[in-house]
């Protein structure tokens, strides 16, 4: 195990957002911040930080947010939005409100539309957010599309070709796999995150996606038990299983 890391008491629990430098200082004061079962009053002391600290500290009586690094899964709902800045609910909205002022930030891990559900990453962890999106390592992202439309039969075999233009692009698409569910509805996994990738693959062939939800990650599956507007954290193993298939 590596060594933990110090931080000052203070610092620390206004990086994780319990409030400003003055607003932690009089929690510690008050005598609400405890440390393996002892209560802290220095709010200048350094501790050492590890995954094991919501296990050693609590605050008010109730565990310590995780600290950086922090790996979420989440079951994105229908109707909320994955950006900091567009209009509307937005993925942040679902976390404990103080989640909000954690430095470093939280984001999400690429993006789903408003009109997309299911699984979705959300991390403070650049390096991490960066290695799943890179697309030099194309981590598979498999769909499962609702259509207007019955397959026709030949999609399968389109998608896998790698020769697909999307309208307004010139480089064809990386090969991809579709398995068909029923006449109208489809499971499709992509290589890829070009905008709106699925549902301009299927308008490319002459369908509709009226639903679609992610089911997979690379090797992480929406656990069947997670409620849309649900999250996890993950330990940091199970957050590199989503390389397990790349």
């Amino acid at each position: 195990m590596s060594k933990a890391m110090m931080a000052r008491l203070d610092r620390l629990l206004a990086n994780l957002g319990y409030g400003s430098r003055k607003d932690v200082q009089a929690l510690v004061a008050s005598g609400k911040v405890m440390l393996d079962g002892k209560v802290l009053k220095d709010s200048g002391a350094r501790i050492a930080v590890d995954a094991t600290l919501p296990e050693r500290m609590t605050i008010r009586g109730l565990p310590v947010d995780p600290p950086a690094p922090l790996v979420l899964i989440m079951h994105k709902p229908l109707g909320v939005v994955c950006s900091h800045k567009e209009d509307g609910e937005k993925i942040y909205d679902l976390l404990p409100r103080r989640w909000r002022l954690r430095d470093p930030g939280l984001s999400t891990v690429g993006r789903l539309d408003k009109d997309t559900s299911g699984l979705i990453l959300i991390t403070d962890d650049g390096d991490f957010l960066h290695r799943v999106i890179s697309p030099k390592r194309h981590v598979p992202k498999t769909y499962l599309a609702t259509l207007d439309r019955p397959l026709a039969g030949t999609e399968a075999e389109v998608f896998a070709a790698g020769t697909l233009m999307l309208d307004g692009e010139e480089k064809p698409l990386l090969p991809a796999q579709l398995d068909v569910v029923d006449e109208r509805t489809a499971r499709l996994t992509i290589t890829e995150g070009r905008y709106h990738q699925v549902r301009r693959m299927f308008a490319a062939v002459g369908n509709h996606v009226v639903g679609l939800h992610r089911e997979r990650i690379g090797g992480l599956i929406l656990p069947a038990d997670l409620e849309p507007g649900q999250h996890r954290i993950l330990s940091a193993e199970e957050a590199e299983g989503v390389f397990a298939d790349v």
